[in-house]
């Protein structure tokens, strides 16, 4: 054998012996460079939800990755956004911050947009409920959903079962049957047993949750991009139509406070709906799912049980919820790091265990199609997957204008279609803000 051939023998011995030591995992060669490339630092998350829950579920994701702390800090509801815009001004805000549709608008100048060459859109779509496609932009990501929370109907078991009820209604059409036997009145006519809470804005919770239900189950968006602009649709009419879907939203509601007809079961005396509603004087409450909870602790003789949101014959099966993400900073100092949390708690394992954490139904469409065996997050399981939401550019504004809205109906002072313009003009400028 010759000195060349000796040398290529030696080399394809060694490279033999290099294969084996690999393949036994006596040379731990992938592990090192998988361990080189695991994420390391220390996140700051701030967000509105207890940090008695969601801590939970940073600590698994510290406990397995030893090299990442994650600091949370629970934040007033009120006061969460000036201190997000004091903060980002001086350069000392989160590196995740967690947002709702109704922020993204406010803070889109602040957040790390995750570009699809990174993060596919069909990957997100595929992954998450239609719902988070809100966050789902033109190019590019604007934050990870991770939980929702769906508006649902609680429902007096007692009252159906006095009343010979023994089917629940599905449809808002429905409830016109119903009446009679829910709401019942003194001789005076006072109403000391409702049917639902709807017709008003002032006492009945979450109304402006209930008029986006129903906006949404019959495809308006409320907010849409008109081609770089939001603007708001409440007000648009169909071709061919006499009145908009809003109008036709806004007389079904308003039926229910009008003595004059049939679905009468609401009017301005009423207490608050949630506390009528666990004092045992309330059929059907819309509420959110994370009111759970608290209907237990107020009223622990409550018989009560959940069902997804009433819907519309012949439309999308749908209920308004508030989709919570995890949007970055893009000033973070870790915008990687910063992702990779997001993502874990977005997808997978860890999606699920903040759903448990927190007690809030996951967008994951892999952690949905595990229905749990708890019959209240079954309901709301299924109704995560409904879920919609809209672009709201100032909660607490729009908050008054809806409010307005209804007063000016209610008090004969506008008509629907006018009240309806006047808060499209209100909303319109809150966008070009």
């Amino acid at each position: 054998m010759n000195n060349f051939q000796t040398i290529l023998v030696s080399v394809f011995l060694a490279i033999f012996a290099f294969a084996v030591l690999i393949f036994s995992g006596l040379l731990d060669i992938g592990n090192k460079i998988g361990k080189n490339k695991e994420p390391a630092g220390k996140i700051i998350v701030w967000g509105t939800v207890p940090s008695t829950d969601i801590s939970k579920a940073f600590l698994d994701i510290t406990t397995v990755n030893r090299e990442v702390e994650i600091s949370y800090t629970q934040k007033d509801p009120d006061s969460y956004q000036a201190d997000l815009v004091e903060a980002f001004a001086r350069d000392n805000g989160p590196d995740l911050f967690i947002i709702t549709s109704s922020m993204v608008l406010r803070n889109d100048s602040f957040i790390y947009k995750i570009p699809y060459t990174s993060y596919p859109k069909k990957t997100f779509i595929d992954n998450f409920i239609d719902g988070a496609s809100i966050y789902a932009g033109t190019d590019s990501i604007t934050a990870l959903p991770f939980a929702v929370d769906p508006m649902v109907v609680y429902y007096n078991k007692d009252i159906m079962t006095n009343q010979g009820i023994a089917k629940q209604p599905s449809y808002w059409n429905e409830l016109f049957e119903l009446s009679s036997q829910l709401t019942q009145k003194k001789d005076d006519g006072t109403i000391n047993q409702s049917m639902i809470a709807l017709g008003r804005y002032d006492n009945v919770k979450h109304a402006k949750d209930i008029i986006s239900t129903l906006l949404l189950q019959n495809n308006n968006p409320i907010i849409q991009l008109y081609s770089d602009r939001y603007r708001t649709s409440i007000s648009l009419k169909e071709p061919n139509s006499e009145k908009s879907i809003a109008e036709e939203a806004l007389s079904f509601y308003t039926e229910f406070s009008n003595p004059n007809y049939k679905a009468y079961s609401w009017n301005r005396s009423m207490p608050n709906s949630l506390d009528a509603f666990t004092s045992g004087k309330l059929a059907f409450y819309l509420g959110r799912a994370s009111e759970l909870f608290y209907i237990q602790e107020v009223n622990p003789n409550l018989s009560f049980d959940v069902k997804e949101m009433f819907q519309t014959p012949d439309t999308n099966r749908r209920t308004y919820g508030d989709i919570y993400a995890m949007a970055i900073n893009k000033k973070s100092k870790n915008i990687d790091l910063s992702v990779y949390i997001a993502r874990l708690v977005s997808e997978g394992e860890y999606a699920e265990k903040m759903s448990q954490a927190i007690s809030l139904p996951p967008v994951s469409r892999t952690v949905l199609a595990s229905k749990p065996k708890d019959t209240y997050m079954y309901t709301f399981y299924n109704s995560a997957l409904i879920s919609r939401s809209w672009f709201d550019p100032d909660s607490k504004k729009t908050n008054d204008i809806f409010n307005e809205m209804f007063d000016s109906i209610l008090s004969n002072k506008l008509n629907i279609s006018s009240a309806l313009a006047k808060a499209s003009q209100k909303i319109n400028l809150l966008l070009d803000k």
